[in-house]
């Protein structure tokens, strides 16, 4: 055996990685997410051996394990890692706010960790959601209540809509009181509070809602009040802006030590990943998931939010100076937010009141072998 005890609990490795993806898995049945997979497995003796063993051959790597033991040692592992591929772990994924996301997220990335092991930001750990989003596209001029080309503030509007819903209403509430209570001289929030409320508010309020204060469109003659209410929708002050604004790859490896935030920046990647030959600008051809994932990001240290007054200009709080010879990578991943004509797009059709439905269906484009040396890499 590899260690006469087996560790039940580990610290697992701060790495995020690709899987390649089965294009096929959106249509198959609902998954376990990883929790009930873990149970399962656990209950079951060959299972919970395997299980166990590969967990140990994790934090063992993590330690030079594999350099100091023998081929029988590494043996078990690559047998443990395989026996993994025909469990009910292989495939598991989570549920963005469900209970016991982080734990859920914990045992998703220990496991494919295992069983690829590299280290790109383009696979979502998350179950993909199955809703009528063009339904949602066109409650969007409901909300707004006049085209964006009058002078109507439809931000406003929203702010109102939410507040005649008991549930946005809720919600709000419970993150602005944390989001805008001085702790200190020193602190202007609990930003910790503040940000876990904010998660609350975009996972469990209805999008027709939260996008609309979020997404609502601004007209072109008249933009100043309009866009400045949509800035403050998740009170920047608190939640965003920082004393000190930090290297966006400092960020994003900041990003990766939390399991949340990492997982809900690899769904943003991946919903988001714009292509120059699709009809909507996006490569999955999706702008309702690609503003799922966005939103997901809003409560996390990668928070993103609007820069500027004028048009669609997105950002972390981050930027690209002392990069050294890393600038490039630093420019890509910075670009992905404020360069990026999917989420750009998909902003924009919200506002509107139209969605990629609209279209006739495409299937989502193809990436190519090379396409993977354009992700931010960390």
């Amino acid at each position: 055996m590899i260690l006469t005890t087996l560790v039940i609990i580990l610290s697992f490795p701060d790495s995020v990685f690709t899987l390649k993806g089965d294009s096929s898995a959106a249509s198959r049945p609902v998954r376990l997410d990883c929790v009930k997979a873990s149970e399962q497995c656990l209950k079951e003796y060959s299972c919970s051996t395997k299980y166990r063993t590969m967990r140990q051959c994790v934090a063992g790597r993590e330690s030079n394990f594999s350099a100091v033991t023998g081929p029988e040692a590494q043996g078990e592992c690559r047998s443990a890692i395989d026996a993994m591929k025909q469990s009910p772990l292989y495939n598991c994924r989570c549920r963005r706010g469900m209970k016991k996301e982080k734990n859920c997220l914990r045992i998703f990335w220990s496991i494919f960790q295992s069983l690829q092991g590299n280290d790109l930001l383009e696979y979502s750990p998350y179950e993909p959601v199955n809703s009528r989003l063009s339904d949602i596209f066109r409650l969007a001029p409901i909300i707004a209540a006049e085209p964006a080309s009058t002078k109507e503030n439809n931000c406003l509007n929203a702010a109102k809509a939410c507040n005649l819903n008991d549930t946005c209403k809720k919600y709000r509430s419970a993150y602005i009181n944390p989001c805008t209570s001085r702790v200190s001289a020193s602190e202007v929030c609990n930003k910790r509070k503040c940000h876990k409320a904010l998660r609350q508010f975009f996972d469990k309020v209805p999008p027709k809602y939260s996008y609309g204060m979020l997404f609502c469109s601004c007209p072109a003659g008249d933009q100043t009040a309009c866009a400045e209410r949509r800035r403050q929708t998740i009170v920047p002050v608190c939640s965003y802006e920082d004393k000190d604004k930090p290297n966006c790859l400092t960020l994003q490896n900041t990003c990766k030590t939390n399991y949340i935030c990492r997982s809900r920046l690899a769904d943003f990647i991946s919903n988001c990943q714009p292509e120059a030959r699709s009809i909507s600008g996006c490569l999955r051809e999706n702008y309702a998931d690609c503003l799922l994932s966005y939103s997901g990001l809003i409560g996390t240290v990668m928070t993103p939010n609007y820069v500027r007054s004028l048009g669609i200009s997105l950002s972390p709080w981050c930027d690209c100076s002392s990069s050294g010879n890393s600038k490039p990578d630093c420019d890509k991943f910075a670009e992905f937010f404020t360069n990026n004509r999917c989420l750009r797009n998909a902003i924009q059709a919200f506002g509107n009141g139209t969605d990629v439905g609209v279209w006739q269906p495409q299937p989502p484009i193809q990436p190519n072998c090379s396409r993977a040396q354009h992700h931010p890499e960390g």
